[in-house]
C-alpha cells in the first residue's frame, strides 16, 4: 500500500469490501454513508475522489463497485486490520469483543516492516480471532463455502466461521454461551423467531438478529 495513503480513503474501501465479502449486493451511496456514519454528500464527494483514482467504478445514484486497484487496497487494509485484531488477542490479552475500535485506529499507523514482524511472530495465521479469513501479503484470501445461520434450515450440521464483530454485547453473550469460531453446531429449530442450535449436549435458542451475524460451512 502506498505510504501516502490517506486513512479516510481506506476506510472507505475497506467498507466497500466488507459489505460484499460475505453477500453479493453491492453497496449504494446511501448504505455507505450510514455505515461510516458520514452524510451523503461527504460520500458523494469522496466517491468521486476515489473513481478519479481508479479505485471504485460508480455512476451518479447507482452502486460503488472495486476495481482490481480498489480492491487490492481494500485487501491491504483488511489484512492490517485483521492482523492487528489476531495481536491483540494473542500477545496483548486483549478479549475478542474489545479489539475491533483499536484494530481501527492502528490500522492506518502500523508499518508494513511491523505488520510483517506480527504476521512472522503469530505464525501467519489465517483467521482473526472473529473466524475472519486474513488476507496474505500477496492479496490472496483463503475461503470456504458458508451460511448464515439465520438462513440454515433445520438438521443443517456444521462448524461456525465467523462471527460479526460490530457488536461487542454480542459476542460477549455468544462466548458465554460457548458459541464461537470453530464450535460444531446443528440446527434444531429453525422456524420461530430464534435459532434453535446444539452444541454438545447443550441446547441454545439464538435471537434471529444474533444468528445473523454468524456464518457456519455450507
Amino acid at each position: 500500500m502506498p505510504p501516502s495513503a490517506s486513512p479516510a480513503i481506506e476506510d472507505y474501501l475497506k467498507t466497500v469490501y466488507a459489505h460484499t465479502e460475505w453477500q453479493p449486493e453491492p453497496i449504494t451511496p446511501s448504505v455507505l454513508a450510514s455505515a461510516l456514519g458520514v452524510a451523503p454528500s461527504s460520500v458523494t464527494e469522496m466517491v468521486k475522489k476515489m473513481a478519479a483514482q481508479g479505485l471504485v467504478q460508480h455512476v451518479p445514484y447507482g452502486a460503488v463497485r472495486l476495481t482490481d486497484a480498489g480492491r487490492a487496497r481494500a485487501l491491504a487494509v483488511v489484512r492490517r486490520h485483521r492482523l492487528i485484531e489476531t495481536w491483540l488477542v494473542r500477545e496483548m490479552g486483549y478479549a475478542w469483543d474489545e479489539v475491533h475500535d483499536e484494530a481501527e485506529v492502528l490500522e492506518h499507523a502500523v508499518s508494513d516492516r511491523l505488520l510483517e514482524a506480527i504476521d512472522e511472530r503469530l505464525g501467519r495465521p489465517e483467521r482473526d480471532p472473529h473466524g475472519d479469513a486474513i488476507p496474505r501479503a500477496d492479496g490472496t484470501l483463503v475461503t470456504e463455502p458458508a451460511v448464515r445461520l439465520d438462513e440454515a434450515t433445520a438438521g443443517h450440521v456444521g462448524r461456525v466461521i465467523r462471527i460479526s464483530d460490530r457488536d461487542p454485547a454480542l459476542l460477549r453473550e455468544l462466548e458465554s454461551a460457548g458459541v464461537g469460531p470453530g464450535s460444531e453446531v446443528r440446527v434444531t429449530d429453525a422456524a420461530g423467531g430464534a435459532v434453535g442450535v446444539a452444541i454438545g449436549d447443550a441446547a441454545h435458542a439464538i435471537p434471529a438478529s444474533a444468528a445473523a451475524a454468524i456464518w457456519i460451512t455450507a
